[in-house]
C-alpha cells in the first residue's frame, strides 16, 4: 500500500493547501532577488554617473575644444570661428577615414580618461587630415578640431580608456590643448589604413616642428611637463 492510499479524503485539503502556500513563498523569493538585483544595478549605474560627473568637475579648468568652418566642421553644425593663425581654408585633403572614437586620456596614461567637454564619449567618427590639422567630426557627439600645430605624435598602440583590441588595433594621436598633452584613440574600419596615417601625421608633425610654427603650444607643454 502507497503513501497516497494511506491519506484520509480529510488529509488532501490541508496537502493542496500545503503546497500552494509552498508556491507562493517560491515567488516572493524570486520577487525578493530580482528586486534586489535591479536596486543594485541601479546604485551601480549612480555611482558610475556620480564619478563622471565628478571626473568632468576636477577636468574643468582644460579650455574648450577648437573648432573652425571646414568641410566637416561648420558654423551651422556648430563649430566657431577660426583660430587665430589657422587659415580660413583647410586646403587640400591628405588622408580620410572612418571608424570609431575610443576616448581621450592624459598622454601616456591609458586609463587617466579626459571627460570634460564630451572626449569621454564613444561615437562613431570621420577623421579628415589636411594641411591646416585634423578634423574629428562625430556623430551624435561633439566634435573638435586640433590645428597642425598642436599635434605631437601618432602612433598604433593596443589601448585607451579602459578598451583593448589587439596589439596595433588603435591609432593614437597625441596633441596639445592649453598646457596638456592629450591621447586620442581612433580604430578606422579599414584597419590596414592606420599605418599610413601613423606615417603622414609624423611627418606633417616633423615639418610642422622644422618650420618652428608649434614652438608656442610646444614650449608651454614642456613647461608643464617639467612641473
Amino acid at each position: 500500500m502507497t503513501a497516497t492510499h494511506l491519506l484520509t479524503p480529510s488529509a488532501l485539503p490541508q496537502l493542496a493547501a500545503d503546497e500552494k502556500s509552498a508556491q507562493v513563498t517560491d515567488w516572493a523569493a524570486r520577487i525578493g532577488w530580482v528586486v534586489g538585483i535591479l536596486l543594485f544595478i541601479a546604485l551601480v549605474y549612480w555611482l558610475m554617473r556620480e564619478g563622471w560627473k565628478w571626473r568632468g568637475t576636477l577636468q574643468g579648468d582644460l579650455p574648450e575644444l577648437p573648432s573652425r568652418p571646414s568641410p566637416t566642421t561648420t558654423l551651422n553644425g556648430g563649430g566657431k570661428p577660426p583660430l587665430p593663425d589657422v587659415p580660413s581654408e583647410p586646403g587640400a585633403t591628405k588622408l580620410e577615414l572612418t571608424g570609431r572614437y575610443h576616448g581621450s586620456t592624459t598622454a601616456g596614461q591609458w586609463l587617466d580618461r579626459i571627460v570634460a567637454h564630451g572626449l569621454g564619449t564613444r561615437s562613431r567618427v570621420e577623421l579628415t587630415l589636411t594641411e591646416a590639422g585634423l578634423d574629428v567630426v562625430r556623430p551624435g557627439a561633439r566634435d573638435f578640431f586640433i590645428p597642425k600645430e598642436a599635434l605631437r605624435e601618432a602612433r598604433l598602440d593596443k589601448g585607451i580608456a579602459g578598451k583593448v583590441l589587439a596589439e596595433g588595433g588603435l591609432l593614437i594621436v597625441t596633441w596639445a590643448h592649453g598646457d596638456k598633452l592629450i591621447d586620442s584613440g581612433f580604430r578606422s574600419d579599414h584597419a590596414a589604413e592606420q599605418a599610413d596615417w601613423v606615417e603622414t601625421l609624423n611627418n606633417m608633425i616633423d615639418n610642422t616642428e622644422i618650420d618652428g610654427t608649434g614652438a608656442g603650444i610646444h614650449s608651454t607643454t614642456e613647461t608643464e611637463g617639467a612641473r
